[in-house]
């Protein structure tokens, strides 16, 4: 299937593990010209590496800048007059007592997994409905329906990434630009694939023993019954990202491996 995403332009932030990665992968494979987004530009560079080795053809520009602060967001806005796609993926979670959690933290959190998103579809959202044309992506997490209890505030971030792309989408009425925000269940990203090892480490198992007790213990609702892979992600947020999926807007959409029992 084309999903007529060749020429156009599309901003990732945090692009150089996990899921995001994945998604500038399967973007790029597309035709589109991918930004790819770290906090060094040794971490930009490797990525782009991993791109370009995949698809020798891909078009690939660096931003290495860490979107947490709004200096890096008026950067980026300033550097790309204009994006066709902007997908909000950047983000950071930490187990922690809700008791335990300071004020510090919870700055943080928000500034990383909320206000980068913020800010560049603040600067972007409005060029790509003078355009006529657009996508805005939040990658979110079931955790925004079921809040962890063990980290109450990545949960509470996620759930403000989804009110805040259904209250963007309410702006685009009438347009053909899109804001919509996705679902990730337990995903193997980079900091799960940490989380299996050290802990396999720790009581001297293997990765796969604690992936099991994971699903059967913490995430015992998943259908799934694995981590998902980050490709699996990526392949719904690239269909959201093109222009097949116009009447698809203002929606939550799950990839959470049947993590969430609501049917709606």
């Amino acid at each position: 299937m084309d999903l007529q995403l060749r020429d156009k332009l599309a901003f990732v932030s945090g692009s150089t593990a996990g899921i995001g990665l994945a998604i500038a992968k399967a973007l790029a494979a597309e035709g589109a010209e991918v930004v790819v987004n770290g906090r060094t530009e040794a971490r930009v560079a490797q990525a782009m590496d991993e791109i370009r080795k995949l698809y020798p053809l891909a078009r690939v520009s660096p931003f290495a800048a860490d979107l947490s602060q709004a200096a890096a967001a008026d950067q980026a806005l300033r550097r790309f007059e204009r994006v066709d796609i902007l997908v909000n993926n950047l983000g950071g979670f930490e187990p922690k007592p809700f008791e335990a959690i300071t004020d510090g933290d919870w700055n943080a959190i928000i500034e990383t997994n909320f206000m980068s998103g913020v800010r560049l579809s603040r600067g972007w959202l409005p060029k790509m409905k003078a355009a006529g044309w657009g996508r805005v992506i939040f990658i979110s997490s079931e955790s925004a329906v079921n809040i962890p209890p063990e980290m109450i505030h990545y949960g509470v971030t996620k759930t403000m990434q989804v009110a805040l792309a259904r209250g963007l989408a309410e702006t685009t009425a009438g347009t053909d630009v899109t804001v919509n925000s996705v679902l990730a269940g337990p995903t193997r990203s980079e900091g799960a694939e940490k989380f299996l090892a050290d802990m396999a480490r720790s009581r001297g198992v293997t990765p796969a023993v604690i992936e099991k007790e994971f699903f059967e213990n913490v995430r015992p609702s998943s259908l799934l019954q694995r981590f998902a892979r980050v490709d699996e992600v990526a392949a719904l947020v690239v269909f959201i990202a093109s222009p097949l999926s116009s009447a698809t807007n203002g929606a939550a959409l799950r990839v959470d491996g049947g993590v969430v029992r609501s049917i709606l």
